[in-house]
């Protein structure tokens, strides 16, 4: 039930195409190396205010490196490569693996992992990332599923 919850929750917020306040775009951007810069500027308004509430629950979960902080700002980028909208995504979401697109949807993770090596991120965001074992991992779940 939590999950369908977090689900509705992030379909409506969703709906609106605003961009995130300027101070929380600061804000982010100043965990960011530079490649990873490039990265997040992919995002669209909805996954950066996505990003930055879940990266803002992330640091109210603990204290956290520049790294660890990275990771919860990026951790939806491999989103942005199979380019779905709203409604494909919630389809993909529970309709599953049906199209290619759907399938790199659903392979974000990965995906993801992947373009944050390629920008440069450094080991510690690349293993949160991963899901390597760790008490940022757990809370950044936590942190994204409120």
């Amino acid at each position: 039930m939590i999950v369908v919850f977090h689900l509705v929750k992030r379909f409506v917020g969703s709906l609106s195409a605003a961009a995130p306040p300027v101070h929380d775009e600061v804000w982010a951007e100043s965990f960011l190396l530079d490649g990873e810069l490039v990265l997040w500027r992919r995002l669209g308004n909805v996954d950066r205010r996505h990003a930055i509430q879940v990266a803002r629950r992330f640091e109210a979960l603990g204290s956290w490196t520049r790294d660890e902080m990275a990771a919860a700002l990026l951790h939806d980028i491999g989103k942005t490569v199979s380019q779905l909208s709203t409604l494909e995504r919630v389809a993909a979401t529970i309709l599953g693996n049906r199209t290619a697109r759907w399938r790199e949807y659903r392979d974000h993770e990965r995906i993801g992992l992947e373009l944050c090596r390629e920008a440069g991120s450094t080991s510690v965001t690349l293993a949160i990332l991963g899901n390597e074992p760790s008490n940022a991992v757990t809370a950044l779940r936590r942190a994204d599923r409120i």
